[in-house]
């Protein structure tokens, strides 16, 4: 598998020294192990076949003791010699099991380069950057709750290695030169690392159903998307529910239903600037949406043009703030130079990210909740607040910041 990343016409002689440096870095060469299970099941699946390899076998070792040109002596250090060996090595791979490896029919597969570096200007961090640091965070965390593997192979040279489990520290500190596989019989994981070269390894999550460890791995995690500023971190909320007036609350009620009920929900939330819509918006996330496992996602105005919801996240919050200067009417000249509103329509609608439903279904099962703030929902386009698209809505009256 890994041989298609080294070139054939690369020196042996510096694979011979990469292979004694996975022997320093403590990995040892695997032997495969006598099953009679598994000899009993050739023999009762493919006998003419087991029959046939084991009669060429005894052959070649014939073959090399009958050597009339030769001393007797000669003939048994011949049996020692490396082509014996190769025939020794071919026949003892047929009547043993295969080490295990990935099932690729698995559908759940979560997968990462790393590190992930990217070029940051002053100015702006690219949207994908941010996303796929979410992603670096994720795959990390899932293999922090998975703990040490069973097992730990690496092929490298049409050889595999194994690295003793009492001897694994951390991934990071895992020499990789060819391609390495980890797994957790209990949770029914695979993790893939393939050596990128330059520093870079791609590490690939493959398991029955990742679903799981992924809510608990992104548990608490939100993403601001802002410029400069963007980072991903864990949601705060300086202004808990209870202090708010008590329409808001029993406003809040609602909408924490609603979001029990639903699988996609919009709440707009407008006012004039001071009556906490904002830390409204935060105090939601923190206090109903981040203990039922919501990512939340904060945008600013250029995320919202190139967001797309990450769809191995199971539950995704988006909270757009200023929306009347997001989506804006569309008839008015301002924003006939963007397609802030459209993109927004479509986070509303759904109709752009699951509107095809993958083999995995991990679209089918997301649940999203957009909540937005406006200072007046004047400037807002008409087709926001179309029926069907905004759920809930309520005016925010009381000054409280």
């Amino acid at each position: 598998m890994s041989s298609g990343y080294f070139s054939n016409e690369e020196n042996p002689t510096r694979h011979n020294l990469q292979s004694r440096g996975l022997l320093g870095a403590g990995w040892r060469p695997l032997s495969r192990q006598f099953d009679l299970d598994f000899l009993l099941h050739l023999a009762s699946k493919d006998p003419w076949e087991l029959t046939q390899k084991t009669l060429d076998f005894a052959s070649d070792i014939a073959d090399t003791l009958g050597r009339n040109q030769y001393a007797w002596w000669a003939n048994i250090l011949n049996i020692f010699s490396e082509n014996m060996r190769y025939e020794l090595d071919e026949f003892w791979d047929y009547i043993t099991p295969t080490p295990p490896v990935p099932d690729h029919r698995y559908g759940d597969v979560l997968s990462v380069d790393t590190p992930v570096n990217q070029l940051v200007s002053r100015n702006s961090i690219p949207i994908d950057y941010v996303l796929t640091r979410l992603q670096e965070i994720t795959v990390f965390n899932v293999l922090d709750l998975l703990g040490n593997p069973e097992l730990i192979t690496q092929y490298y040279m049409e050889r595999i290695f194994y690295f003793p489990v009492n001897r694994f520290v951390n991934w990071e500190r895992l020499e990789i030169i060819g391609t390495a596989f980890a797994y957790w019989s209990q949770q029914q994981v695979w993790l893939q690392i393939d050596h990128l070269g330059r520093g870079q390894r791609r590490y690939t999550i493959i398991a029955k159903n990742i679903t799981p460890l992924i809510n608990k791995a992104t548990y608490n995690l939100a993403v601001m998307l802002s410029g400069y500023q963007s980072r991903v971190g864990q949601i705060h909320s300086q202004f808990p529910i209870r202090t708010f007036p008590v329409d808001i609350q029993s406003f809040t009620d609602t909408v924490q239903q609603a979001i029990l009920d639903q699988n996609q929900l919009a709440v707009l939330v407008s006012g004039e600037p001071g009556t906490g819509k904002t830390a409204w918006t935060q105090a939601v996330a923190k206090e109903i949406l981040m203990p039922l496992g919501f990512v939340i996602f904060i945008l600013d105005h250029d995320a919202v043009e190139n967001f797309v919801p990450p769809n191995y996240l199971e539950r995704i919050c988006i909270i757009i703030n200023e929306a009347d200067n997001l989506a804006q009417n569309r008839a008015s000249t301002a924003a006939q130079s963007s397609n802030k509103t459209e993109h927004i329509l479509s986070l509303l609608d759904g109709t752009l990210y699951q509107s095809v439903v993958d083999e995995s279904g991990i679209q089918h099962r997301q649940k999203l909740v957009v909540l937005m703030t406006c200072n007046t929902t004047e400037r807002l386009d008409p087709a926001i607040l179309r029926k069907g698209r905004i759920d809930l809505m309520s005016e925010f009256t009381h000054l409280y910041v």
